[in-house]
């Protein structure tokens, strides 16, 4: 008993202080520390790395002291007088450049914006509010993006940022999803990150990149991809498949079934398939990682995040995915995990 009060009393400090971690990792992006130490290359010292971010050696001693301790970034061993650190897998994520950085996805989620409406999580589930973010913000996430430019290019920039790593997985680990696909719609595509790095490995492939009209405006052009501005709930352009990431776990049943309809109008009907990239919750518990699936655990965390920040959206279990693409009319689809959270399900009409 007393061994479990003790563990309980540590959880719970964690539990206090959980905002920490996401708070100083922010930090580290927004001062470049992964940036400067990748130009710097091999071991960087702390006085070489304050000078090159711009701060006081002090302060930012204390900042990579945590990094360390929490093994984002290691100590190095050499004949400095002062402490000297090597970047790791996990601090090159927090780099805004590279194949392999996710910077931006942790700017957006601990923008202001995006924090807000954590406060009104126990208000929606006493009914006091229908979504979190319309009661922080006073309308919908998507309504606020296209009113505030910069709230807008966060997202945007997040999406591409998954995007880029999502589609490599894919081309590298399933390429043969793409294969007898000559056109392709990415419905929802953003700024066209997951057509550009799709198209780069397969340049036959001809993309369109359909989003809502203040979307596609803002998106740099590129060879291949047609943007196209337009409502998914109304029609979707035609193409030989449709592509939809991280879109349909904004939406509640109703609504996704609605837009699995509309994907299922743009393909054809012998020869099409709509490819979706999204979660799958599992349903039981995985033991191999001492008695804890990470993959759930990721799921779970974001159908918070999908609580939070949308009215209706949830990640769905595999009988919930079912539920939705029979509903759409789908004949039959397969199931792939690609990620640590994402998996690739393909519907066939």
């Amino acid at each position: 008993m007393e061994k479990e009060e003790a563990e309980a009393e540590v959880e719970m400090w964690k539990f206090i202080f959980g905002f920490v971690e996401m708070a100083v990792v922010k930090c580290a992006i927004e001062l470049g520390v992964a940036e400067a130490m990748e130009t710097h290359g091999g071991a960087v010292s702390l006085s070489s790395l304050s000078s090159a971010v711009g701060c006081s050696p002090s302060d930012l001693n204390r900042i990579m002291r945590f990094l360390v301790n929490r093994r984002v970034l290691k100590e190095a061993e050499t004949s400095e007088a002062e402490p000297c650190y090597q970047q790791t897998a996990l601090s090159r994520r927090l780099m805004t450049r590279g194949e392999n950085g996710m910077a931006d996805l942790l700017l957006l989620e601990s923008s202001p914006v995006m924090l807000a409406p954590w406060h009104a999580l126990s208000a929606r589930l006493k009914g006091k509010v229908s979504a979190p973010f319309d009661a922080a913000h006073g309308e919908e996430i998507w309504g606020y993006a296209a009113s505030h430019p910069a709230q807008s290019k966060l997202i945007n920039d997040a999406m591409a940022c998954d995007a880029r790593l999502a589609v490599s997985a894919i081309v590298n680990g399933f390429p043969e999803v793409f294969d007898g696909v000559s056109s392709l719609v990415d419905v929802g595509g953003g700024t066209g990150a997951a057509l550009r790095t799709l198209i780069k490995s397969r340049p036959l492939i001809s993309g369109i990149n359909f989003d809502l009209p203040h979307v596609v405006s803002a998106a740099p052009k590129c060879n291949g991809v047609e943007f196209v501005g337009g409502d998914m709930f109304d029609s979707v352009p035609t193409a030989d498949a449709a592509f939809i990431m991280w879109v349909l776990h904004d939406w509640g049943d109703e609504e996704c079934i609605r837009i699995l309809e509309k994907c299922r109008e743009a393909v054809p009907r012998e020869k099409g398939k709509v490819i979706i990239v999204d979660a799958v919750i599992e349903e039981k518990e995985n033991h191999e990682e001492g008695g804890k699936s990470t993959l759930k655990d990721m799921g779970l965390m974001l159908d918070m995040v999908m609580m939070a920040h949308t009215t209706t959206g949830k990640e769905r279990t595999l009988k919930e995915w079912d539920y939705v693409i029979k509903k759409a009319g789908f004949s039959r689809y397969t199931v792939k995990p690609i990620r640590i959270i994402q998996s690739i399900i393909e519907a066939y009409p």
